[in-house]
Protein backbone atom coordinates (compact mmCIF):
# COMPACT_ATOMS: atom_id res chain seq x y z
CA UNK A 1 0.00 0.00 0.00
CA UNK A 2 2.83 2.17 0.95
CA UNK A 3 4.15 1.60 -2.44
CA UNK A 4 1.42 2.38 -4.02
CA UNK A 5 0.88 5.53 -2.71
CA UNK A 6 4.61 6.96 -3.49
CA UNK A 7 4.04 5.74 -6.76
CA UNK A 8 1.09 8.04 -7.07
CA UNK A 9 2.95 10.70 -5.52
CA UNK A 10 5.54 10.37 -8.51
CA UNK A 11 3.00 10.53 -10.79
CA UNK A 12 1.67 13.48 -9.64
CA UNK A 13 4.37 15.47 -8.28
CA UNK A 14 6.52 18.67 -10.27
CA UNK A 15 8.87 18.01 -7.34
CA UNK A 16 9.72 14.05 -7.75
CA UNK A 17 13.13 13.14 -7.33
CA UNK A 18 15.69 11.17 -8.81
CA UNK A 19 17.93 9.17 -6.07
CA UNK A 20 21.51 9.34 -6.31
CA UNK A 21 21.34 5.20 -6.12
CA UNK A 22 19.12 5.04 -8.78
CA UNK A 23 21.60 7.47 -10.89
CA UNK A 24 24.30 5.29 -10.28
CA UNK A 25 22.65 1.76 -11.16
CA UNK A 26 22.03 3.16 -14.16
CA UNK A 27 25.39 3.86 -14.97
CA UNK A 28 27.04 0.76 -12.86
CA UNK A 29 27.74 -1.23 -16.40
CA UNK A 30 31.14 -1.45 -17.21
CA UNK A 31 32.78 1.25 -19.24
CA UNK A 32 31.47 0.74 -22.87
CA UNK A 33 29.32 -2.10 -21.88
CA UNK A 34 25.40 -1.99 -22.90
CA UNK A 35 22.98 0.51 -20.90
CA UNK A 36 21.42 -1.86 -18.19
CA UNK A 37 18.46 -0.11 -19.35
CA UNK A 38 18.63 0.71 -23.45
CA UNK A 39 20.77 -2.20 -24.27
CA UNK A 40 22.27 0.17 -26.55
CA UNK A 41 25.45 1.18 -25.08
CA UNK A 42 26.65 3.91 -22.90
CA UNK A 43 29.24 6.87 -23.40
CA UNK A 44 32.81 5.53 -23.67
CA UNK A 45 35.28 6.25 -20.56
CA UNK A 46 37.82 7.62 -22.36
CA UNK A 47 39.33 11.11 -20.62
CA UNK A 48 41.95 11.26 -18.19
CA UNK A 49 42.13 14.09 -15.43
CA UNK A 50 44.64 15.80 -17.80
CA UNK A 51 42.00 15.38 -20.63
CA UNK A 52 39.77 16.82 -18.44
CA UNK A 53 41.93 20.37 -17.38
CA UNK A 54 42.46 20.59 -21.02
CA UNK A 55 38.81 20.59 -21.84
CA UNK A 56 38.40 23.34 -19.02
CA UNK A 57 41.23 25.53 -20.41
CA UNK A 58 40.09 24.83 -24.17
CA UNK A 59 36.27 26.01 -23.25
CA UNK A 60 37.34 28.63 -20.90
CA UNK A 61 40.14 30.72 -22.84
CA UNK A 62 38.63 31.73 -26.01
CA UNK A 63 35.66 34.62 -27.04
CA UNK A 64 35.30 35.83 -23.61
CA UNK A 65 39.24 37.13 -23.44
CA UNK A 66 39.16 37.76 -27.06
CA UNK A 67 36.30 39.07 -27.83
CA UNK A 68 33.99 39.65 -24.54
CA UNK A 69 37.14 41.57 -22.68
CA UNK A 70 36.93 44.61 -25.10
CA UNK A 71 33.13 44.62 -25.07
CA UNK A 72 33.21 44.85 -20.80
CA UNK A 73 36.04 47.01 -20.86
CA UNK A 74 34.93 49.66 -23.85
CA UNK A 75 31.33 49.56 -22.79
CA UNK A 76 31.33 49.31 -18.89
CA UNK A 77 34.08 48.94 -16.81
CA UNK A 78 37.62 50.41 -18.42
CA UNK A 79 40.26 49.69 -17.36
CA UNK A 80 38.31 48.49 -14.07
CA UNK A 81 37.69 45.08 -16.21
CA UNK A 82 40.16 43.32 -13.90
CA UNK A 83 37.73 43.79 -11.12
CA UNK A 84 35.46 42.56 -13.04
CA UNK A 85 37.60 39.70 -14.10
CA UNK A 86 38.13 39.19 -10.56
CA UNK A 87 34.25 39.68 -9.42
CA UNK A 88 33.38 36.77 -11.95
CA UNK A 89 36.31 34.87 -11.15
CA UNK A 90 35.39 34.79 -7.14
CA UNK A 91 31.73 33.67 -8.14
CA UNK A 92 33.24 31.03 -9.84
CA UNK A 93 35.12 29.85 -7.96
CA UNK A 94 32.61 29.32 -5.44
CA UNK A 95 29.92 27.72 -8.10
CA UNK A 96 33.14 25.60 -8.67
CA UNK A 97 33.33 23.76 -5.44
CA UNK A 98 29.54 23.10 -5.83
CA UNK A 99 30.35 21.73 -9.17
CA UNK A 100 33.13 19.76 -7.92
CA UNK A 101 31.41 18.33 -4.96
CA UNK A 102 28.14 17.23 -7.14
CA UNK A 103 31.00 15.70 -9.84
CA UNK A 104 32.51 13.67 -7.75
CA UNK A 105 29.62 12.16 -6.48
CA UNK A 106 27.18 12.00 -9.34
CA UNK A 107 29.81 10.95 -12.23
CA UNK A 108 27.07 10.88 -14.76
CA UNK A 109 26.57 13.16 -17.85
CA UNK A 110 24.16 16.19 -17.18
CA UNK A 111 25.99 18.82 -15.40
CA UNK A 112 23.33 20.74 -13.27
CA UNK A 113 20.36 19.41 -14.83
CA UNK A 114 21.47 15.99 -13.14
CA UNK A 115 22.36 17.81 -10.32
CA UNK A 116 19.10 19.50 -9.84
CA UNK A 117 16.81 16.45 -10.13
CA UNK A 118 18.40 14.95 -7.21
CA UNK A 119 17.83 17.67 -4.88
CA UNK A 120 15.15 20.03 -5.79
CA UNK A 121 12.78 17.38 -8.35
CA UNK A 122 12.37 17.21 -11.80
CA UNK A 123 10.32 20.29 -12.68
CA UNK A 124 13.38 22.28 -11.36
CA UNK A 125 15.79 20.22 -13.49
CA UNK A 126 14.21 20.48 -16.51
CA UNK A 127 14.49 24.31 -16.25
CA UNK A 128 17.75 24.18 -15.37
CA UNK A 129 18.48 21.40 -18.24
CA UNK A 130 16.67 23.78 -20.64
CA UNK A 131 18.77 26.85 -19.03
CA UNK A 132 21.35 25.18 -20.34
CA UNK A 133 20.64 25.47 -23.84
CA UNK A 134 21.78 29.27 -23.38
CA UNK A 135 24.61 28.19 -21.66
CA UNK A 136 26.33 25.59 -23.97
CA UNK A 137 24.63 25.94 -27.60
CA UNK A 138 24.01 29.38 -27.66
CA UNK A 139 27.49 30.04 -26.11
CA UNK A 140 29.28 27.88 -29.17
CA UNK A 141 27.31 29.99 -31.56
CA UNK A 142 28.74 33.46 -29.81
CA UNK A 143 32.06 32.07 -30.13
CA UNK A 144 31.49 30.66 -33.67
CA UNK A 145 30.39 34.84 -34.60
CA UNK A 146 33.87 35.78 -32.91
CA UNK A 147 35.47 33.00 -35.15
CA UNK A 148 34.22 34.63 -38.02
CA UNK A 149 35.28 38.49 -37.49
CA UNK A 150 38.87 36.31 -36.58
CA UNK A 151 39.10 34.78 -39.76
CA UNK A 152 37.69 37.88 -41.86
CA UNK A 153 40.91 39.58 -39.89
CA UNK A 154 43.71 37.06 -40.98
CA UNK A 155 42.27 37.02 -44.95
CA UNK A 156 42.98 40.53 -44.80
CA UNK A 157 46.26 40.59 -42.67
CA UNK A 158 47.41 38.10 -44.94
CA UNK A 159 46.14 38.67 -48.45
CA UNK A 160 44.20 42.02 -48.12
CA UNK A 161 41.17 40.31 -48.66
CA UNK A 162 38.22 40.02 -46.85
CA UNK A 163 34.81 38.48 -46.75
CA UNK A 164 31.89 40.70 -48.36
CA UNK A 165 29.64 42.46 -44.97
CA UNK A 166 26.97 40.77 -45.82
CA UNK A 167 27.85 37.46 -45.79
CA UNK A 168 29.78 37.32 -42.58
CA UNK A 169 27.41 39.51 -40.30
CA UNK A 170 23.94 39.45 -39.43
CA UNK A 171 20.77 40.81 -40.40
CA UNK A 172 20.72 43.59 -37.60
CA UNK A 173 24.48 44.59 -38.34
CA UNK A 174 25.31 47.88 -40.57
CA UNK A 175 29.36 48.17 -41.82
CA UNK A 176 30.43 51.63 -39.94
CA UNK A 177 32.42 51.79 -43.32
CA UNK A 178 35.68 51.89 -41.78
CA UNK A 179 38.98 49.56 -41.54
CA UNK A 180 38.64 46.95 -43.83
CA UNK A 181 34.95 47.89 -44.76
CA UNK A 182 36.18 51.33 -46.13
CA UNK A 183 33.74 52.35 -48.72
CA UNK A 184 31.29 50.06 -47.72
CA UNK A 185 29.40 52.32 -44.93
CA UNK A 186 25.59 51.34 -44.64
CA UNK A 187 25.82 48.19 -45.95
CA UNK A 188 23.28 45.60 -44.34
CA UNK A 189 24.76 41.91 -42.97
CA UNK A 190 22.79 38.85 -44.69
CA UNK A 191 24.27 36.11 -42.80
CA UNK A 192 27.36 34.71 -41.17
CA UNK A 193 28.64 32.29 -43.57
CA UNK A 194 32.11 31.03 -41.68
CA UNK A 195 30.07 31.04 -38.42
CA UNK A 196 28.00 28.31 -40.21
CA UNK A 197 30.74 26.34 -41.27
CA UNK A 198 33.15 26.07 -38.46
CA UNK A 199 29.81 25.13 -36.69
CA UNK A 200 29.72 22.45 -39.29
CA UNK A 201 33.58 20.83 -39.32
CA UNK A 202 33.20 20.72 -35.38
CA UNK A 203 30.14 19.18 -35.67
CA UNK A 204 31.41 16.09 -38.05
CA UNK A 205 34.57 15.47 -35.06
CA UNK A 206 32.17 15.17 -32.40
CA UNK A 207 30.27 12.69 -34.31
CA UNK A 208 33.96 10.93 -34.79
CA UNK A 209 34.31 10.11 -31.56
CA UNK A 210 34.98 11.71 -28.03
CA UNK A 211 38.72 10.95 -27.52
CA UNK A 212 39.28 12.14 -31.07
CA UNK A 213 38.23 15.44 -30.11
CA UNK A 214 39.75 15.12 -26.67
CA UNK A 215 43.09 14.88 -28.59
CA UNK A 216 42.47 17.73 -31.00
CA UNK A 217 41.47 20.18 -27.79
CA UNK A 218 44.90 19.09 -26.09
CA UNK A 219 47.16 20.40 -29.36
CA UNK A 220 45.07 23.25 -29.31
CA UNK A 221 45.12 24.33 -25.24
CA UNK A 222 49.01 24.53 -25.82
CA UNK A 223 49.00 26.74 -28.79
CA UNK A 224 46.60 29.38 -27.40
CA UNK A 225 47.95 29.08 -23.78
CA UNK A 226 51.20 29.47 -25.00
CA UNK A 227 50.12 32.98 -28.07
CA UNK A 228 48.36 34.68 -24.68
CA UNK A 229 51.78 34.52 -22.55
CA UNK A 230 53.31 36.05 -25.44
CA UNK A 231 50.87 38.47 -26.06
CA UNK A 232 51.36 39.33 -22.22
CA UNK A 233 55.18 39.50 -22.48
CA UNK A 234 55.60 41.24 -25.39
CA UNK A 235 52.75 44.11 -24.93
CA UNK A 236 53.60 44.71 -21.22
CA UNK A 237 56.52 47.73 -22.22
CA UNK A 238 53.91 49.07 -24.49
CA UNK A 239 51.38 49.53 -21.83
CA UNK A 240 50.32 53.53 -21.85
CA UNK A 241 49.53 54.44 -17.61
CA UNK A 242 47.59 57.05 -19.02
CA UNK A 243 44.96 54.40 -20.27
CA UNK A 244 44.44 53.15 -16.81
CA UNK A 245 43.56 56.25 -14.91
CA UNK A 246 40.72 56.71 -14.37
CA UNK A 247 40.74 53.24 -13.10
CA UNK A 248 36.73 53.41 -13.10
CA UNK A 249 34.76 54.75 -15.91
CA UNK A 250 33.70 58.50 -14.70
CA UNK A 251 30.24 59.52 -14.86
CA UNK A 252 31.63 62.61 -16.96
CA UNK A 253 32.85 60.01 -19.68
CA UNK A 254 30.94 61.26 -22.63
CA UNK A 255 30.06 59.53 -25.63
CA UNK A 256 31.27 56.68 -27.97
CA UNK A 257 30.27 55.84 -31.60
CA UNK A 258 29.34 52.16 -31.98
CA UNK A 259 30.10 50.21 -35.33
CA UNK A 260 26.11 50.43 -35.91
CA UNK A 261 26.16 54.08 -35.52
CA UNK A 262 24.55 54.24 -32.47
CA UNK A 263 25.43 56.25 -29.41
CA UNK A 264 26.52 54.86 -26.09
CA UNK A 265 25.84 57.24 -23.16
CA UNK A 266 28.37 56.55 -20.06
CA UNK A 267 26.40 58.84 -17.93
CA UNK A 268 24.17 55.70 -17.55
CA UNK A 269 25.42 54.26 -14.06
CA UNK A 270 25.42 50.93 -15.46
CA UNK A 271 27.91 52.42 -17.80
CA UNK A 272 30.62 53.85 -15.29
CA UNK A 273 31.80 53.43 -11.74
CA UNK A 274 31.04 50.39 -9.09
CA UNK A 275 27.55 49.38 -11.45
CA UNK A 276 29.94 49.60 -14.69
CA UNK A 277 32.40 47.36 -13.01
CA UNK A 278 29.30 44.71 -11.92
CA UNK A 279 27.99 44.99 -15.31
CA UNK A 280 31.29 43.86 -16.75
CA UNK A 281 31.64 41.32 -14.31
CA UNK A 282 28.03 39.73 -15.68
CA UNK A 283 29.76 40.67 -19.31
CA UNK A 284 32.82 38.85 -18.94
CA UNK A 285 31.57 36.12 -16.89
CA UNK A 286 31.00 34.40 -20.23
CA UNK A 287 34.73 34.22 -20.20
CA UNK A 288 34.84 31.46 -17.50
CA UNK A 289 31.62 29.31 -18.82
CA UNK A 290 34.06 26.24 -19.57
CA UNK A 291 35.23 25.12 -16.57
CA UNK A 292 31.21 23.82 -15.68
CA UNK A 293 31.24 22.17 -19.22
CA UNK A 294 34.04 19.80 -17.64
CA UNK A 295 30.86 18.11 -15.69
CA UNK A 296 28.79 16.75 -18.60
CA UNK A 297 31.88 14.76 -19.51
CA UNK A 298 31.65 13.15 -16.19
CA UNK A 299 30.30 9.70 -17.47
CA UNK A 300 33.40 9.49 -20.23
CA UNK A 301 35.85 10.16 -17.55
CA UNK A 302 37.78 7.13 -16.62
CA UNK A 303 38.05 7.89 -12.65
CA UNK A 304 35.89 10.48 -12.16
CA UNK A 305 35.59 10.51 -8.34
CA UNK A 306 39.13 11.90 -8.51
CA UNK A 307 39.54 13.50 -11.83
CA UNK A 308 36.32 15.86 -11.90
CA UNK A 309 37.33 17.85 -9.23
CA UNK A 310 40.70 18.41 -10.36
CA UNK A 311 39.62 19.22 -14.18
CA UNK A 312 36.92 21.42 -12.83
CA UNK A 313 39.33 23.69 -9.96
CA UNK A 314 42.36 23.56 -11.81
CA UNK A 315 41.45 24.95 -15.08
CA UNK A 316 39.32 27.68 -13.31
CA UNK A 317 42.61 28.44 -11.56
CA UNK A 318 44.93 28.76 -14.63
CA UNK A 319 42.56 30.90 -16.91
CA UNK A 320 41.49 33.68 -13.82
CA UNK A 321 45.63 33.82 -13.17
CA UNK A 322 45.41 34.69 -17.01
CA UNK A 323 42.67 36.51 -17.86
CA UNK A 324 43.79 38.94 -14.52
CA UNK A 325 46.62 39.60 -16.63
CA UNK A 326 45.85 40.00 -20.42
CA UNK A 327 42.61 42.50 -19.73
CA UNK A 328 45.27 44.37 -17.84
CA UNK A 329 47.42 44.86 -20.71
CA UNK A 330 44.29 44.77 -23.15
CA UNK A 331 43.43 48.28 -21.65
CA UNK A 332 46.94 49.56 -21.07
CA UNK A 333 47.47 49.07 -25.08
CA UNK A 334 44.39 50.98 -26.09
CA UNK A 335 42.01 53.77 -24.76
CA UNK A 336 38.70 52.07 -23.70
CA UNK A 337 36.31 54.27 -25.96
CA UNK A 338 38.25 52.52 -29.03
CA UNK A 339 36.70 48.82 -27.79
CA UNK A 340 33.74 50.40 -28.39
CA UNK A 341 33.98 51.62 -32.29
CA UNK A 342 36.32 50.75 -34.98
CA UNK A 343 38.40 48.47 -32.49
CA UNK A 344 35.35 46.20 -31.59
CA UNK A 345 35.61 43.91 -33.89
CA UNK A 346 38.97 41.64 -33.75
CA UNK A 347 39.96 43.84 -30.81
CA UNK A 348 43.55 41.99 -29.70
CA UNK A 349 44.17 42.16 -33.63
CA UNK A 350 43.26 46.18 -33.84
CA UNK A 351 45.50 47.05 -30.58
CA UNK A 352 48.56 45.42 -31.25
CA UNK A 353 48.18 46.53 -35.01
CA UNK A 354 47.80 50.17 -33.61
CA UNK A 355 49.85 50.38 -30.57
CA UNK A 356 52.90 47.74 -30.46
CA UNK A 357 54.85 49.09 -33.73
CA UNK A 358 57.07 46.35 -35.27
CA UNK A 359 54.96 44.06 -33.63
CA UNK A 360 52.47 43.60 -36.62
CA UNK A 361 53.88 39.84 -37.10
CA UNK A 362 52.62 38.80 -33.74
CA UNK A 363 49.03 40.21 -35.16
CA UNK A 364 49.00 37.93 -37.62
CA UNK A 365 50.13 35.15 -35.39
CA UNK A 366 47.29 35.41 -32.64
CA UNK A 367 44.88 35.36 -35.31
CA UNK A 368 45.34 32.08 -36.25
CA UNK A 369 46.03 31.66 -32.47
CA UNK A 370 42.68 32.78 -31.87
CA UNK A 371 40.95 30.90 -34.83
CA UNK A 372 41.89 27.42 -33.55
CA UNK A 373 41.68 28.77 -29.72
CA UNK A 374 37.98 29.59 -30.46
CA UNK A 375 37.31 26.25 -32.30
CA UNK A 376 38.54 23.97 -29.13
CA UNK A 377 35.97 26.35 -27.07
CA UNK A 378 32.87 25.56 -29.97
CA UNK A 379 34.04 22.09 -29.32
CA UNK A 380 33.11 21.66 -25.96
CA UNK A 381 30.45 24.09 -25.68
CA UNK A 382 28.88 21.13 -28.46
CA UNK A 383 29.99 18.15 -26.86
CA UNK A 384 28.62 19.70 -23.49
CA UNK A 385 25.46 20.64 -24.67
CA UNK A 386 24.27 17.03 -26.39
CA UNK A 387 25.86 15.67 -23.20
CA UNK A 388 22.88 17.00 -21.16
CA UNK A 389 20.11 16.22 -23.95
CA UNK A 390 21.19 12.32 -23.53
CA UNK A 391 20.46 12.79 -20.48
CA UNK A 392 17.64 14.10 -20.33
CA UNK A 393 16.40 11.84 -23.17
CA UNK A 394 17.30 8.83 -21.00
CA UNK A 395 14.79 10.29 -18.29
CA UNK A 396 12.25 10.59 -21.04
CA UNK A 397 12.18 14.36 -21.09
CA UNK A 398 13.05 15.25 -24.56
CA UNK A 399 12.52 12.73 -27.34
CA UNK A 400 14.70 9.52 -27.46
CA UNK A 401 16.62 11.26 -31.08
CA UNK A 402 18.90 12.78 -28.18
CA UNK A 403 20.46 9.52 -26.40
CA UNK A 404 20.69 7.81 -29.99
CA UNK A 405 23.78 6.36 -29.84
CA UNK A 406 26.11 5.76 -33.29
CA UNK A 407 26.95 2.30 -33.64
CA UNK A 408 30.30 2.68 -34.37
CA UNK A 409 31.57 5.85 -32.61
CA UNK A 410 28.65 5.49 -29.46
CA UNK A 411 28.72 9.31 -29.59
CA UNK A 412 24.92 10.94 -29.62
CA UNK A 413 24.97 11.83 -33.52
CA UNK A 414 21.84 12.52 -34.29
CA UNK A 415 21.78 15.18 -31.69
CA UNK A 416 24.93 16.46 -32.39
CA UNK A 417 23.13 17.20 -36.10
CA UNK A 418 20.03 18.67 -34.48
CA UNK A 419 22.30 21.17 -32.20
CA UNK A 420 24.39 22.00 -35.82
CA UNK A 421 21.02 23.19 -37.18
CA UNK A 422 19.99 25.06 -34.05
CA UNK A 423 23.17 27.23 -33.08
CA UNK A 424 23.85 27.48 -36.94
CA UNK A 425 20.60 29.58 -36.87
CA UNK A 426 21.77 31.59 -33.67
CA UNK A 427 25.01 32.15 -35.70
CA UNK A 428 24.06 33.19 -38.52
CA UNK A 429 21.42 35.46 -38.01
CA UNK A 430 22.21 37.07 -34.29
CA UNK A 431 24.72 39.50 -33.17
CA UNK A 432 27.09 38.23 -30.93
CA UNK A 433 26.05 40.95 -28.46
CA UNK A 434 23.04 39.68 -27.90
CA UNK A 435 23.76 36.18 -28.19
CA UNK A 436 26.34 36.12 -25.41
CA UNK A 437 24.65 38.35 -23.03
CA UNK A 438 22.18 35.36 -23.37
CA UNK A 439 24.55 32.90 -22.66
CA UNK A 440 25.72 34.82 -19.47
CA UNK A 441 22.26 35.21 -18.08
CA UNK A 442 21.61 31.51 -18.43
CA UNK A 443 24.94 30.38 -16.96
CA UNK A 444 24.44 32.25 -13.82
CA UNK A 445 21.21 31.11 -13.36
CA UNK A 446 22.84 27.55 -13.54
CA UNK A 447 25.18 28.28 -11.09
CA UNK A 448 22.97 29.77 -8.48
CA UNK A 449 20.44 26.66 -8.57
CA UNK A 450 23.95 24.14 -7.67
CA UNK A 451 24.80 26.30 -5.07
CA UNK A 452 21.54 25.86 -3.94
CA UNK A 453 21.47 22.18 -4.39
CA UNK A 454 24.53 21.25 -2.00
CA UNK A 455 23.24 23.34 0.51
CA UNK A 456 19.84 20.96 0.25
CA UNK A 457 21.89 17.74 0.08
CA UNK A 458 23.61 18.40 2.86
CA UNK A 459 20.63 18.35 5.13
CA UNK A 460 18.27 15.70 3.13
CA UNK A 461 21.38 13.57 2.57
CA UNK A 462 24.54 14.25 5.24
CA UNK A 463 25.69 10.60 4.95
CA UNK A 464 26.10 10.25 1.53
CA UNK A 465 29.94 9.18 0.48
CA UNK A 466 31.37 12.17 -1.01
CA UNK A 467 34.61 12.09 -2.37
CA UNK A 468 35.02 15.94 -2.80
CA UNK A 469 33.49 18.25 -0.08
CA UNK A 470 32.64 22.06 -0.66
CA UNK A 471 34.79 23.63 2.15
CA UNK A 472 32.85 25.81 4.39
CA UNK A 473 29.94 25.20 2.75
CA UNK A 474 26.90 27.37 4.97
CA UNK A 475 29.41 30.31 4.11
CA UNK A 476 30.32 29.39 0.31
CA UNK A 477 26.67 28.04 -1.07
CA UNK A 478 24.77 31.38 -0.18
CA UNK A 479 27.82 33.76 -1.08
CA UNK A 480 28.23 32.13 -4.33
CA UNK A 481 24.35 32.10 -5.04
CA UNK A 482 23.98 35.74 -3.89
CA UNK A 483 26.87 37.22 -6.11
CA UNK A 484 25.83 35.50 -9.01
CA UNK A 485 22.56 36.82 -8.76
CA UNK A 486 23.65 39.96 -8.12
CA UNK A 487 25.25 39.61 -11.99
CA UNK A 488 22.05 38.25 -13.36
CA UNK A 489 20.49 41.80 -12.11
CA UNK A 490 22.98 43.47 -13.67
CA UNK A 491 22.90 42.28 -17.09
CA UNK A 492 19.78 44.69 -18.10
CA UNK A 493 16.12 44.42 -18.40
CA UNK A 494 16.67 43.05 -21.92
CA UNK A 495 17.99 40.07 -21.03
CA UNK A 496 15.54 39.23 -17.92
CA UNK A 497 13.20 39.62 -21.07
CA UNK A 498 14.67 37.20 -22.95
CA UNK A 499 15.41 34.73 -20.37
CA UNK A 500 11.60 34.85 -19.39
CA UNK A 501 10.49 34.34 -22.99
CA UNK A 502 13.01 31.46 -23.48
CA UNK A 503 11.82 29.35 -19.69
CA UNK A 504 7.97 30.40 -21.04
CA UNK A 505 9.08 28.13 -24.51
CA UNK A 506 10.38 25.64 -22.11
CA UNK A 507 7.90 25.21 -19.34
CA UNK A 508 5.15 25.17 -22.84
CA UNK A 509 7.11 21.72 -24.15
CA UNK A 510 7.66 20.21 -20.82
CA UNK A 511 4.07 20.38 -19.59
CA UNK A 512 3.01 19.10 -22.88
CA UNK A 513 5.93 16.67 -23.74
CA UNK A 514 8.02 15.80 -21.02
CA UNK A 515 5.54 15.40 -18.00
CA UNK A 516 4.25 12.86 -19.97
CA UNK A 517 7.16 11.29 -21.16
CA UNK A 518 9.03 10.96 -17.84
CA UNK A 519 10.42 7.88 -16.88
CA UNK A 520 10.57 8.67 -13.39
CA UNK A 521 6.90 9.65 -13.22
CA UNK A 522 5.83 6.83 -14.97
CA UNK A 523 7.19 4.67 -11.89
Amino acid sequence: MESTKASTQTKNQLWAKKSISKLMEETAAEPNSLDPISQEGTLKRTLSSTNLIALGIGAIIGAGLFVRTAAAAGGHAGPGVTISFAIAAFACALAGLCYAEFASMIPIAGSAYTYSYTTMGEFIAWIIGWDLVLEYALGAATVSIGWSQYLNALFYDFFKFHIPYQWCHSPFQISDGLGMYAGEAGVHGIINLPAVFILLMLSMLLIRGTQESATFNNIIVIVKVSIVLLIIALAWKFINPANHVPYLIPADAGTATLSTGQIHNYADPLNHGWLGVLRGAGIVFFAFIGFDAVSTAAQEAKNPQKDMPVGILVSLAICTFLYILFSHVLTGLAPYKEFMGHGGEASVVYAITHYMPGYEWLASMVTVAILAGFSSVILVMLLGQTRVFYTMSKDGLVPAIFSKLHPKYKTPYRSQWVFFVFVSIFAAFIPDSVVGDMTSIGTLFAFVLVCLGIMILRKTDPNLVRPFKTPFYLIVCPLGALICLAMILSLGWENWTRLIVWMGIGLLIYFVYGRYHSKLRAK
